[in-house]
């Protein structure tokens, strides 16, 4: 008789162990009972009648996965690889639970249709200089359409974008050739400078002819520390005009 009221004793306990539950505190339990919704519990110590009581649990932290690589023809026809990063979270997890077999699975799933779909509306060089623009589309998208779901998009990331040989090749070409021409018109610019600058300084002297003879002993000086051998003296052409008009 001892024996039967400690294996009952014992049944009785295994079963009122079984029927408390603890949540961490990024995790919630979505509580079915007879088949019914009871509603969301958690975190900490659940009490679940055992045998009717049904629980999903669900986790609320934010849940990073990577977008594989998508084939996309751009708006201008060129044809790319593109990889993203998705960052989301769940906000309510009864919708979670309720409205969509695998919010996982649908987010993840539906996120690789919508990067396809924005940048395909895009031509080549707007998803190479405004990644942050088509990056904030997808988000918006994809949060728009996961909000049933009870799903928060945080953020979506264009993470590398390969182009085709031939395109890396273009546009490597009209880079170089963009380089070129800045270049020539820095150095057309000074140069321009430099006529303007040297046009100002001969109407100074014209105006001051001291200053004509200033500049003439200065680039003596700087000749002379050179440490040439030869130095060459121009000579005014009034100094040897007397000895001409003799001839």
């Amino acid at each position: 008789m001892f024996s039967f009221s400690l294996i009952i004793l014992l049944f009785l306990g295994g079963i009122l162990v079984s029927s408390f539950k603890i949540l961490q505190e990024y995790e919630r339990a979505v509580v079915f009972r007879l088949g019914r919704l009871i509603g969301a519990k958690g975190p900490g110590l659940v009490l679940l009648i055992p045998g009717i009581d049904r629980m999903i649990k669900v986790g609320q932290r934010v849940i990073t996965t990577d977008i594989p690589p998508q084939d996309v023809v751009t708006k201008d026809n060129v044809s790319i690889v593109v990889n993203a990063v998705l960052l989301f979270r769940v906000v309510d997890p009864v919708k979670a639970v309720l409205n969509v077999e695998s919010y996982l699975e649908s987010t993840y799933q539906y996120a690789q249709t919508t990067l396809r779909s924005v940048l395909g509306s895009a031509e080549l060089d707007e998803v190479l200089s405004e990644r942050d623009t088509l990056n904030h589309r997808v988000q918006e998208i994809l949060d728009l359409h996961t909000e049933p779901w009870g799903v928060k998009v945080s953020a979506v990331e264009i993470k590398q974008v390969d182009l085709p040989k031939e395109m890396q090749r273009a546009m490597a070409t009209q880079a170089e050739a963009e380089r070129q021409r800045r270049a020539k018109v820095i150095a057309a610019e000074g140069e321009f400078q430099s006529a303007e600058k040297l046009c100002e300084a001969a109407r100074t002297m014209e105006a001051h002819p001291a200053a004509l003879q200033l500049r003439y002993l200065q680039t003596l000086q700087e000749i002379a520390s050179e440490n040439n051998s030869t130095t060459i003296f121009p000579v005014p052409i009034d100094l040897l005009k007397p000895f001409l008009e003799k001839k």
